[in-house]
């Protein structure tokens, strides 16, 4: 999978997602090599609200065309980032998740999702847990077959025609709707909700996550119509500048709680359906907006970038309103972002923020 983090955390989209066909890394990832070989819990939906049968079957149209799913599943996996933390939102246990290779803890999860299959009686180590793969290496395709799932999740992915062929041979596809890796989680969690026979109990998840995020953005006024870049800058690999655009869940954030994406960004990437854009650092003058966000390995980088002769240049950069996050974990709750971790990290995120708002002349 060719990581959404690419252009996030470090390499992050570039460096984090390893696509099964093609190596495209966007996160930095830390392989971790714990495969789990157990065939997982069989894992019944719980019942609640509209969650029955009789909603089923269901077709969910997607970019390599449609997938009927016959009955309610009882056996889910899941691919890439986001499609476990929902279904796991929205009470069901998968039997297969993937390792969080990049920003996860010393067992390949994160405290969202910790917490969440803790409620639900499944936290790693106990009998009811979800089984781990590891994507390092693209889909594990191999392990997710052990598993005999009846659906696998990839609403939020970067699945290749090739990756859609070969898991549809295991069991019914729920790609990714049109932009790889550009699903809203709004959008991820409506689709899954659908495919699990949810479709009540995910309008719910996401107008409750909203008023979550709302309601805690509030506290932060100065943020309000700032304008932003939310880039990758690298000064000791020397390629320059990444963007993200409007299609990734980065920007898309920063503009849902009321902030501007800067019109340098939305112009020179109107109409393209990437998620990043390259933009060379003999130009980082001409990346003018209020507040420049960014992930960095460690403080040190932060200094580099500010002394850097030409990233230094950046407006914001040279204004004092430079976010720089060192948090793995933090960067991966906003760049795959989910309705488990978007509420988690607002207390940690929206202060910065702040404190780059207060910069703005």
């Amino acid at each position: 999978m060719t990581s959404p983090l690419f252009s996030g955390p470090g390499s992050t989209r570039r460096t984090l997602f390893s696509s099964a066909g093609k190596a495209a890394a966007v996160l930095a990832a830390a392989a971790l090599s714990l495969s789990a070989c157990s065939t997982g819990p069989s894992t019944p939906v719980a019942e609640a609200g509209s969650s029955n049968n009789a909603a089923f079957p269901v077709t969910i149209e997607h970019v390599y065309g449609s997938t009927t799913i016959e009955k309610q599943p009882t056996r889910v996996a899941t691919v890439s980032w986001v499609n476990d933390d929902v279904a796991i939102a929205l009470g069901v246990v998968p039997v297969g998740v993937p390792k969080n290779e990049w920003g996860g803890n010393d067992q390949g999860s994160t405290p969202w999702k910790d917490a969440a299959l803790e409620k639900l009686g499944a936290g790693f180590g106990s009998a009811k847990a979800p089984a781990q793969y590891s994507e390092a290496d693209g889909i594990n395709f191999t392990e997710i077959a052990k598993l005999s799932p009846d659906v696998i999740l990839a609403a939020y992915s970067g699945l290749t025609e090739e990756d859609y062929r070969k898991l549809s041979e295991i069991a019914p596809v729920v790609a990714h709707p049109d932009v790889a890796y550009g699903t809203s989680w709004q959008d991820a969690t409506t689709i899954i909700g659908k495919a699990l026979g949810k479709d009540a109990e995910a309008a719910k998840l996401v107008a409750d996550t909203e008023a979550t995020v709302k309601d805690k953005v509030a506290q932060y006024p100065q943020i309000q119509g700032k304008s932003f870049i939310y880039g990758n800058l690298e000064p000791a690999k020397g390629d320059g500048v990444n963007v993200y655009t409007a299609n990734d869940n980065r920007p898309r954030f920063l503009s849902e709680i009321g902030m501007t994406l800067a019109p340098v960004v939305a112009d020179n990437s109107k109409g393209s359906k990437e998620f990043y854009l390259p933009w060379s650092a003999e130009k980082a003058n001409e990346l003018q907006s209020d507040i420049f966000v960014t992930w960095v390995p460690n403080a040190s980088t932060a200094d580099a970038i500010k002394a850097d002769p030409l990233l230094g240049q950046i407006p914001a950069i040279k204004n004092g309103a430079l976010v720089a996050d060192s948090d793995n974990t933090l960067t991966l709750s906003i760049s795959a972002s989910s309705p488990l971790s978007l509420p988690w990290s607002l207390d940690a995120f929206l202060p910065q923020l702040a404190t780059a708002a207060n910069a703005v002349k």
